[in-house]
């Protein structure tokens, strides 16, 4: 199983987001080809700005190994994290990051001036099946617009 299969996976967490009419970010953990973990954007449902899809793959990740570190861990998230969420990857000491399109308005990079804000250790892989999360994350926001 390769990067695309389980980016499939994070982008089916997304699709829940979208149905559920948050912001369509998903997100999965695997460790040795195993989903140990998913998430998707929980913002409005719990009223929580904090509840992004890597946040809550995070967490569910520490709780099934019970541990704070996931250094066998590999994330496939959807768009680019964000700020908050490449902090708490950080501090995860994640294995390997894998997202799928940039996230321009509020990914990490436009924060970063380019440095890495992850742990020395981390492999980041970027752009896989970015189309078809970018495609989702366009369509979400025309449907917002259309409402409006």
């Amino acid at each position: 199983m390769g990067e695309e299969h389980f980016m499939k996976l994070a982008l089916r967490e997304a699709e829940k987001a979208f149905s559920e009419g948050e912001v369509p970010v998903g997100a999965i953990v695997v460790i040795n080809n195993r989903v140990i973990s998913r998430g998707y954007n929980m913002v409005e449902k719990l009223k929580d700005p904090t509840a992004h899809a890597e946040m809550i793959a995070l967490t569910s990740a520490f709780n099934s190994l019970g541990s704070k570190y996931l250094q066998d861990a590999t994330l496939y998230v959807t768009v680019e994290p964000c700020l908050m969420c490449a902090g708490a990857l950080h501090w995860s000491k994640i294995g390997k990051i894998v997202w799928g399109a940039e996230d321009v308005k509020n990914g990490h990079q436009l924060y970063t001036e380019n440095r890495n804000p992850f742990h020395a250790k981390t492999q980041i892989l970027s752009g896989y099946l970015a189309e078809e999360a970018a495609s989702l994350m366009k369509a979400f926001f025309q449907e917002k617009r259309r409402r409006n």
